[in-house]
């Protein structure tokens, strides 16, 4: 925000001083500064330009935060609303075994496996 508000001020001196220039080189001398207008003309048009890249920056930041809240309550409200289906039916899975099961090893197969090509399924 101060970035925007200074490029303005930068620019609206940088457009007095290129105004009071040709005033006063125009009542005395007759002549223009065209070095003077060069300068105060392009620091006002870099001003300018400073300040409405600083304007979109703020806006675009603006809008970005805006859409990541929107998604945050829009996330939680999805979570509130499905939960954990799973819950009830894993809980009584383990109530329903002792935690003292035994684990049993599977054995060796009894047959090797074998490839098979067409027709000889």
């Amino acid at each position: 925000m101060p970035l925007k508000w200074c490029a303005l001020l930068v620019a609206a001196v940088a457009s007095t001083a290129c105004l009071t220039a040709n005033l006063v080189v125009g009542v005395s001398d007759g002549g223009s500064p065209t070095l003077l207008n060069l300068i105060t003309v392009g620091a006002a048009a870099v001003a300018i330009a400073v300040a409405v890249v600083a304007e979109g920056f703020e806006r675009l930041t603006g809008r970005l935060n805006q859409l990541a809240e929107t998604l945050a309550t829009r996330l939680d409200e999805l979570d509130a609303r499905t939960g954990d289906r799973n819950t009830g039916f894993v809980e009584g899975y383990l109530l329903r075994h002792s935690p003292e099961a035994a684990v049993v090893p599977l054995g060796p197969r009894g047959s090797q496996r074998r490839a098979t090509m067409g027709a000889d399924d």
